[in-house]
C-alpha cells in the first residue's frame, strides 16, 4: 500500500513537472511572437513613412530618379518579405537605400532646409531607434526560448510537443547595421 502511494506521488510529481515545463515553453514561445509583433509594427511604420519621404525628395532631386526608384522597390520587397531571415535581409537593404537617399540631401540645400524633410528624417530616426529596441527585445525572447528548447530536461518536453528553435533577427553586414544619418 505504501509503495503504491509513493508510486502515485512520483507519477503526480512527474505530471506536475511536465505541466510546469510545458507552460514555461508556451510562455517563451508567446514572448517570441509578441516581440516579433513589436518589430513588425516598427517596420510597418518605417515603410509607411517612405512614400512621404520619397515624394518630398522627388520635388528637389527629380534627376536622382534611380535612387528614388530603388528605395520604392526595396520598400516593396521589405513589405512582402516572409519570415525572420528574409525580413532582416530586406530591411537591411532598405536601410542602406535610405542612407543613400539621405546622402542626396547634402547636394540640395533647399531640401535640407525643407521642414517636411526634416520632420520626416527625425521621425525615421526615431523609428530606427524603436526598431533597434524591438530587435533587442525579440532576440532576448528568442534566446530564452532557444535555451529552453535545447537544455535538459526541458528539451525532452520541447521535442515531444513540437517546440523548435526560433530564428534571431540579424542583419547581414556591418553596413546594414548602421542607422542612416545625415549631417547638415
Amino acid at each position: 500500500m505504501l509503495g503504491l502511494t509513493v508510486a502515485g506521488a512520483l507519477v503526480a510529481g512527474l505530471l506536475v513537472w511536465i505541466v510546469v515545463l510545458y507552460n514555461s515553453l508556451v510562455r517563451k514561445r508567446n514572448m517570441v511572437s509578441e516581440a516579433w509583433s513589436g518589430i513588425d509594427v516598427q517596420l510597418k511604420r518605417r515603410t509607411d513613412l517612405i512614400p512621404n519621404l520619397v515624394a518630398t525628395v522627388k520635388g528637389y532631386a527629380s534627376h536622382e530618379q534611380g535612387t528614388l526608384e530603388e528605395v520604392v522597390r526595396l520598400r516593396g520587397q521589405a513589405q512582402n518579405a516572409q519570415g525572420v531571415g528574409e525580413t532582416a535581409q530586406a530591411q537591411g537593404l532598405l536601410g542602406a537605400a535610405l542612407g543613400k537617399l539621405f546622402a542626396l540631401a547634402e547636394n540640395y540645400p533647399d531640401l535640407k532646409a525643407n521642414t517636411t524633410f526634416i520632420q520626416l528624417q527625425t521621425t525615421l530616426e526615431e523609428i530606427e531607434e524603436q526598431i533597434q529596441l524591438a530587435r533587442r527585445y525579440y532576440n532576448g525572447a528568442v534566446r530564452e526560448l532557444n535555451i529552453a528548447v535545447e537544455s535538459f530536461p526541458s528539451n525532452l518536453i520541447a521535442g515531444r510537443f513540437g517546440f523548435v528553435r526560433a530564428e534571431f533577427f540579424e542583419l547581414e553586414s556591418e553596413a546594414d547595421r548602421a542607422v542612416p544619418t545625415v549631417t547638415f
